[in-house]
């Protein structure tokens, strides 16, 4: 399978070794030096792209993707106040998307284990907080994977009405605390907190490894299908 990388950084690296090793060939690499040559032409030298970049940018980059009929799987974080438009256009154009907050196959599981805990909780005396550690340089506070892991929580605690980035008393508040530690891969912990015990579920990356198989694997999924996926359909999950 041809892959066009689009973003470069430490992530896009990752992908490019195991997409090498898994027997894929890169066709297309774009990064900040050469971004005016994310054409239609470029692109459709790929048979799926993989993308990974900035918040300011992915956008953009998706509707290319979609304007060249190239399948394209997205991890950025940070602009999903604009996913129903993204998910409108990729239906109207017939085109085909997955979209992660987090592509590792444990955070993916972990995601499962957080709303069966959620959702034992619905009637249970607990007061919840999420924390999430991650690297200095990375640019979203909260993660999108905090983000995924604290609206999971929300939709089955009635008495939470929102989240909130910091700590907060307010018991209609979900607190997500953010640090910036490196070299922090990623750890996400979702702690439950009552008189008389805690329970917590905790994932903690080594390295972006995981990260980077993940989207791999949603490439090889996408390729060839339309439609707007996640990596529950990837991984099969029901």
């Amino acid at each position: 399978m041809n892959i066009g990388l689009i973003g470069y950084g430490k992530m896009g690296k990752t992908i490019e070794e195991i997409a090498i090793k898994k027997g894929h060939t890169i066709s297309l690499i774009i990064d900040l030096h050469n971004s005016a040559d994310l054409t239609t032409e470029n692109l459709q030298k790929a048979d799926v792209a993989i993308e990974f970049t900035t918040p300011e940018t992915a956008v953009d980059n998706i509707l290319k993707c979609f304007d060249a009929r190239v399948p394209v799987v997205s991890g950025t974080t940070g602009w999903l106040d604009k996913m129903d438009e993204v998910n409108d256009i990729c239906t109207k154009k017939n085109g085909s998307f997955v979209y992660s907050s987090n592509y590792s196959i444990g955070v993916n599981i972990f995601f499962e284990l957080n709303k069966k805990l959620a959702e034992l909780m619905s009637q249970q005396h607990y007061e919840v907080i999420v924390e999430e550690t991650h690297h200095t340089q990375k640019k979203d506070v909260p993660s999108g994977t905090a983000i995924t892991i604290a609206e999971q929580i929300l939709k089955e605690l009635s008495h939470k009405k929102n989240w909130v980035n910091r700590l907060s008393d307010d018991k209609a508040e979900l607190s997500i605390i953010s640090k910036r530690i490196d070299p922090a891969a990623g750890t996400h912990v979702v702690k439950y907190h009552s008189d008389v015990d805690d329970i917590e579920i905790i994932h903690t990356a080594h390295n972006r490894q995981g990260f980077a198989s993940g989207a791999v694997l949603a490439a090889e999924f996408i390729k060839g299908k339309k439609g707007i996926f996640t990596m529950k359909d990837v991984l099969g999950i029901e």
